[in-house]
């Protein structure tokens, strides 16, 4: 819900007392937060992330705790009705409000709207929060289930138990996956009120839009829960015009709709592809004001029979646009941390790296209300999982009105964003049936199971939200198909994982054709300076006990190193070999998503597992975590560009064609030169010529035969717009990497200041491939591990992070260069 100002309400947010008596604690917290921020602020826990102090602090979510707090009210902030709302209590709680107990939770993704009239008094009132153990509370649930219903044991930490994560309402990754710690954390995140009204409060305002030709008409619904019957005046206002009325309520909730025409509207378009502008929606019920920023747009998801099985793409505004991105997991594993500043960062760098859409993962959470609202600005478009993943979940009567109460809750808070752009019932939960033991054996039950609340997701999703597309599962081949969505790629969406899980080639990556890629990956360590902040330096080794603690997918360490004796030599030593683990993935991320886009109309989305971590971990993140870009960020970037130039070669391996993308709404003119080039420096052209590309086509602009580049020769070619501005540079090798001598480059390096930023000129005079600058400062470079050719210098520029400012002066003493040939 969009956080209400109050013209008379009480905050309870603040500092409360927390205890836990049968560890003998009391200490104080400030809430919204959580017990681990609060610990680690007393300084009675280690930091989590260090080592392998995670085995050190597990005691925490086996721990009962309670918090508390006094707050004062005066006799006008009682001359109306009360409600106390508290939304993401984590997770199982008693809410006592002056010792009575006013509200049970169990389920972190609910708001709770609690009637407390005649229950606060004027002067001094106390709130306490008395959180039961979660794990105990879910086992106790699995063990009194009818039927065993597995669980995904994603935590490998001192060889403890799972925990039946599909038996509470909490983000499944807090107890750990196969890129996270297991924290478990326990406290309030999101709104924290006392609110006042004469008769009514406010529920829900949802919009749906129909477009005209030169007009858009808003269809505006509002829920109103009415303490008694009784008359409440209602306003809306957007875009200069207010729709004033007095309506009649009767106690319990209305609904009422209120329509607004826009003339010559604004259209919003995703990130790329035109601008963002928000309209701002005011909502007054008599002082309860609510505001949201409305973008205009028209989104179809078509799906439907052609030449090749069924399509599956996403129409905006009239135009089939290709779906770019990655997807999203939690910002921080310490929900504490997470703050409007990191989230705006992760998006501005998704957005930077030309992305325009993310998906929001099954198992993590759903976002608070600032997220979605900067998903609007930046025209980053969301695939929206429910909160289920990777495992069956109960179908029985409490556990669904549970859901029903969340997906109906979700569903009308975020209906009115524009960046949502389709409503997935889970991820990998269809799939999951194939995994355990137990629904093998009796697939037919679980099966059933699964579908009472697919179906309910559904049902809710046509009822509240009929505008947008319910997608049933993530991978899925459509409405009511329960097979196997890991291997089909004529229809649906596709979750390809034989590269990294079954150890094969990058080339496998063109075995497959997807309609729509929505998860894929391969991983790399996190970063050097990322890695000084968990490992001390003995510790600095794939092997040791912190760097396998810090990488949580079974044998993932050796089959990054393992895939390196294919590509590369083998590194030198471990700073060398993790920067050699971020080349090896993007190169594999980009095998993919070339060829994917060039197979355009066929492959209309590409969403790469995964843009963020949650904690400093080996993952197959782009960026590290605290938002530092890796070198797959990089190569996002140039790989997502609108207009593009790939290579790719046949089966056969005889022939390598080289195919323009072109993903605007424009034609685009293009004149492509094609070198070969050695790896000490000779050049000659093998292609050069103009090419016409249609808007959102993807053609072959030329053909070369593999037998005619030699041994010692890779390709490079640069494209250039019709008035011979350079739109982008690519290279090819035809060999792993490891095949050629590579020669060591002298790579110079020059700093000016250019337009208050900070530029710098590489140069070499050999080949560099993978060419890397960084400094210490938090930002990020327009381009970087890059291919330098002699004579050929290339200026970079550089973006601080975080609102901060740098001159190349402040820069210059921390800049290093990096490259390939450096690692053998």
């Amino acid at each position: 819900m969009t956080i209400p100002s109050f013209n008379s309400a009480v905050t309870l947010r603040g500092q409360f007392a927390l205890t836990a008596p049968a560890r003998n604690i009391t200490t104080a917290i400030t809430l919204p937060g959580d017990v681990h921020g609060a610990l680690l602020a007393a300084d009675l826990i280690p930091d989590p992330y260090f080592g392998e102090n995670e085995k050190l602090v597990m005691w925490v979510n086996e721990t009962a705790w309670t918090v508390e707090r006094r707050f004062d009210v005066s006799a006008a902030d009682l001359d109306g009705y009360l409600t106390l709302t508290l939304s993401e209590v984590d997770c199982i709680a008693t809410i006592l409000l002056n010792g009575e107990v006013v509200a049970k939770t169990d389920n972190s993704f609910v708001r709770h709207d609690i009637d407390v009239s005649g229950k606060v008094h004027a002067g001094e009132n106390t709130l306490r929060i008395e959180f039961g153990i979660a794990p105990d509370v879910a086992k106790a649930r699995a063990d009194a289930h009818p039927f065993p219903i597995p669980f995904t044991y994603n935590y490998q930490t001192n060889g403890l138990k799972g925990i039946h994560m599909n038996f509470i309402r909490k983000a499944a990754c807090h107890a750990g996956w196969d890129w996270g710690i297991c924290t478990m954390p326990i406290g309030v995140y999101g709104t924290m009120a006392l609110r006042k009204s004469r008769l009514a409060r406010q529920e829900s305002v949802e919009v749906n839009q129909t477009h005209g030709e030169k007009a858009v008409e808003l269809s505006i619904k509002t829920r109103i829960f009415a303490f008694a019957h009784g008359e409440v005046e209602l306003e809306h206002t957007i875009d200069g015009q207010t729709v004033t009325d007095k309506v009649a309520v009767q106690k319990g909730e209305n609904v009422f709709t209120h329509n607004v025409t826009i003339q010559n509207p604004k259209i919003w378009w995703p990130a790329g592809q035109g601008a963002q502008p928000l309209y701002e929606l005011t909502t007054n019920l008599e002082g309860e004001v609510t505001t949201r920023k409305i973008g205009l747009r028209k989104l179809e998801w078509i799906i439907e029979k052609d030449e090749i099985d069924h399509s599956f793409k996403c129409r905006i505004n009239g135009r089939d646009i290709t779906m770019m991105g990655a997807n999203w997991i939690p910002a921080d594993a310490i929900p504490s941390r997470i703050t409007p500043a990191i989230i705006r960062d992760l998006l501005e760098s998704a957005k930077a790296a030309n992305m325009n859409m993310l998906r929001i993962w099954g198992g993590g959470q759903y976002e608070p209300d600032y997220f979605y609202d900067l998903c609007d600005e930046l025209g980053i478009l969301l695939w929206h999982d429910f909160m289920f993943s990777c495992m069956s979940y109960p179908s029985n009567r409490e556990f669904l009105a549970s859901v029903e109460t969340e997906i109906t809750q979700q569903v009308r808070r975020l209906s009115h964003h524009a960046s949502i752009a389709l409503w997935c019932g889970d991820n990998e939960v269809i799939g999951s049936l194939n995994w355990y033991p137990e629904t093998r054996a009796d697939k037919e039950r679980y099966i059933a199971n699964y579908d009472r609340l697919n179906s309910m997701l559904h049902r809710i999703v046509e009822d509240e939200d009929p505008a947008r597309r319910f997608w049933p599962s993530s991978p899925s081949l459509g409405y009511m198909d329960f097979s196997d969505g890991w291997h089909s790629d004529t229809r649906g969406d596709l979750h390809y994982w034989d590269v990294w899980h079954s150890a094969k080639s990058f080339d496998a990556y063109r075995s497959v054709n997807p309609r729509f890629a929505s998860e894929f990956g391969f991983q790399s360590f996190t970063s050097m300076n990322v890695i000084e902040t968990f490992a001390e330096p003995k510790d600095r080794n794939p092997s040791s006990p912190v760097m396998e603690n810090h990488q949580r997918n079974n044998g993932g360490n050796a089959r990054i190193i393992e895939t390196m004796t294919r590509y590369f030599r083998f590194p030198r030593d471990f700073d060398q070999m993790v920067f050699l683990s971020q080349i090896q993935q993007g190169l594999a991320i980009k095998t993919a998503i070339e060829y994917w886009r060039s197979t355009k109309p066929r492959c209309m989305g590409t969403l790469y597992w995964q843009i963020n971590d949650i904690w400093p971990v080996a993952s197959w993140s782009s960026l590290d975590y605290g938002g530092q870009w890796k070198l797959m960020q990089y190569m996002a970037k140039r790989f997502f560009r609108l207009v593009n130039l790939v290579a790719v070669p046949n089966a056969e391996n005889t022939q390598i064609t080289l195919k323009a993308i072109n993903d605007t709404g424009r034609p685009v003119s293009i004149a492509l030169e094609v070198l070969a080039v050695t790896v000490t420096g000779e050049t000659r052209t093998v292609f050069s010529g103009n090419s016409a590309v249609g808007p959102d086509a993807a053609v072959a602009v030329a053909t070369l035969a593999m037998a005619d580049i030699a041994v010692d020769e890779f390709l490079y070619f640069t494209w250039k717009d019709a008035a011979g501005a350079v739109l982008g540079e690519n290279d090819y090798f035809p060999q792993p990497y490891k095949a050629y001598e590579l020669v060591q480059p002298t790579i110079s390096t020059k700093w000016s200041d250019h337009g208050g930023q900070a530029v710098l000129t590489l140069e070499a005079d050999k080949p560099a491939f993978f060419a890397t600058a960084t400094v210490d400062a938090p930002g990020y470079f327009s381009d970087n591990a890059v291919t330098l050719l002699p004579g050929r210098p290339v200026d970079i520029v550089f973006t601080p992070r975080h609102g901060a400012s740098y001159s190349a002066s402040d820069l210059a003493p921390s800049l290093r260069v990096r490259n390939l040939a450096e690692t053998f």
